[in-house]
């Protein structure tokens, strides 16, 4: 099944300002969302709840990888919702 994608005023200001400020990171960061579209638990994104956080109404919150084994590695940050068949992006950064 495939997603769409729905994104907070803090994500979309960050992807404003990747590719604002042409970072080779955007790269990176649109080919995750399209996987979260496509497949949240594809393998590639290691994908996992991050139970620090929760969303607005109490949903479960995940994560999922833009890299790995690099100092700072950037994540997304998502939930389901608000409708079926969507996902909510939170936040897209550095791994806290």
């Amino acid at each position: 099944m495939a997603f769409r994608l729905s994104f907070t005023p803090e994500a979309a200001s960050v992807l404003a300002r990747l590719a604002a400020e042409r970072d080779p990171k955007l790269k990176k960061v649109r080919k995750t969302l399209g996987l979260l579209e496509a497949n949240p638990r594809h393998p590639g994104l290691r994908t996992h709840e991050f139970t620090s956080l929760s969303g607005p109404t109490g949903e479960k919150v995940f994560e999922a990888y833009v890299e790995s084994r690099t100092p700072g590695a950037w994540r997304v940050f998502w939930y389901y919702g608000p409708s079926p068949g969507m996902i909510r992006i939170l936040n897209i950064t550095p791994h806290p």
